[in-house]
């Protein structure tokens, strides 16, 4: 479909010489010759550019400009200037006109000028496509009360500008959360940086977090900013926080304090605007104890505690997860979707998930290659647990030992009943028919967190 362009122009000459040029250039090509016209041709008919003089009878070419961009008209909009008029043209371009050429018009250019509008429209376009799909594969996925608890932990933590210590398990999805909080926040318009502190061998975390200068180090071949400036106003995702160096939680530290990094090798100090989000599947208090973290640091990072639940402690959601992996990976490798039987559902949520929700991923997707029918079984699934994974006819509590499955019953029956309140305390217990501060003592025992502030015990 060729790319429609509209030329707004009083003069017919110009009108004429555009639109035949244009027209050769492969492009539809529709001419009006005032800004009234122009507003009521768009409104009948989307334009891929608009060419639009700035001197027109009536409403001239800035206050059309004005009204196409409060009707949100999309696209590119390229002034024509004539001589003498370039203040004119600059302020065009500060009211979101993409470029302005001068007349006489210089037929080349023109065209030149209008190719680069049609190449910055696809770009954009492009760029929402691969947003949508990335928000797809960012979203948070299940309607357990345990995922309400979170949802709601991160709707009060995101506005805010407060440091996050997101805790959990090795793929629970700590990240996503983070992902989250910094698309939900005020920042979202800023980077979001990540670092992983695992991933990075200490003599290098420095130089990664911070910068370096020239001649640092053996290999530091020219100035390098660092993720904290690379993150300035937006987001650093501090990952596997636990795994930091001493050394290196000392500078850090500095640097959340002062919001100021200095490079390695570097003797001038840069001040950055960075809000900090850390996670880690390490007990830090216990870390702290043994001298493998900074206390202080600890302080600093533990502003607003989130913590990610395993994926076994939100069985009612494997289903949901599953399908949402099936319907991600039907559109990634072009295959028809597949189904999952009521014998593998049941498998699925009586597995304990040791890898969470990135074990879960992994699964679908072998489900996905490997499984040659359109229905994935419980057979299919007889790898998991080494072939012990159970389906609906054994009860999965018959695996273990009786106090820990007298546990699991009742945190679980405790979870089923907040869920059915709600959230709210004071019923749950009314329900469970026992006091409210042994119920406390219970969820605290058990993990779960009260969902709401004003249900704290005083």
């Amino acid at each position: 479909m060729k790319p429609t362009i509209l030329i707004v122009d009083d003069e017919a000459g110009v009108r004429t010489a555009l639109s035949g040029v244009l027209r050769d250039e492969g492009y539809a090509v529709d001419t009006v010759d005032s800004g009234e016209v122009c507003l009521d041709r768009v409104a009948r008919a989307p334009y891929d550019v608009i060419l639009l003089d700035i001197w027109l009878p009536g409403m001239d070419g800035l206050a059309t400009l004005e009204r196409l961009r409060d009707r949100r008209i999309d696209a590119p909009i390229v002034m024509i200037s004539g001589h003498g008029n370039i203040e004119s043209a600059v302020r065009a371009i500060k009211m979101g006109a993409f470029d302005f050429v001068e007349k006489p018009l210089s037929l080349d250019k023109t065209v030149l000028v209008i190719r680069n509008a049609l190449n910055q429209r696809r770009l954009e376009a492009e760029n929402r496509a691969l947003r949508a799909t990335v928000d797809k594969r960012l979203t948070m996925v299940g309607e357990s009360y345990v995922m309400a608890q979170l949802r709601e932990q991160i709707a009060m933590a995101a506005p805010t500008n407060g440091r996050v210590l997101i805790y959990g398990e090795n793929g629970t999805g700590k990240e996503l959360v983070a992902r989250t909080i910094h698309t939900l926040s005020r920042r979202r318009g800023g980077p979001f940086v990540e670092v992983n502190c695992a991933a990075i061998p200490e003599e290098l975390i420095e130089s990664e977090l911070f910068g370096h200068m020239k001649g640092a180090f053996t290999g530091a071949t020219a100035d390098r900013r660092g993720k904290f400036e690379a993150a300035d106003g937006g987001t650093l995702f501090l990952d596997e926080i636990g795994d930091m160096s001493l050394k290196t939680q000392a500078k850090v530290l500095r640097a959340l304090q002062e919001q100021v990094v200095e490079p390695v090798g570097g003797t001038a100090s840069v001040r950055v605007d960075v809000r900090v989000l850390a996670a880690t599947n390490k007990d830090l208090p216990s870390e702290i104890r043994a001298g493998r973290f900074r206390e202080d640091l600890y302080f600093r990072l533990n502003v607003i505690p989130i913590f990610v639940p395993p994926l076994r402690d939100r069985d009612a959601d494997v289903t949901l997860l599953a399908e949402h992996f099936i319907a991600e990976f039907t559109r990634e490798y072009g295959r028809r979707s597949k189904k999952l039987d009521s014998g593998a559902a049941t498998g699925l949520r009586s597995y304990r998930w040791p890898g969470n929700v990135r074990e879960l991923r992994n699964v679908i997707e072998r489900m996905m290659i490997m499984v040659p029918g359109d229905t994935i079984a419980l057979n299919d699934l007889a790898f998991l647990d080494g072939g012990t994974l159970m389906g609906a006819e054994a009860p999965e509590a018959a695996a273990l030992p009786l106090h820990e499955a007298r546990d699991r019953f009742e945190r679980e029956y405790i979870l089923r009943a907040l869920a059915a309140q709600q959230g709210n305390i004071s019923r749950t217990a009314e329900v469970l028919g026992v006091e409210r501060s042994n119920l406390y003592r219970k969820m605290r025992a058990f993990g779960i967190a009260p969902a709401r502030r004003e249900e704290e015990p005083v």
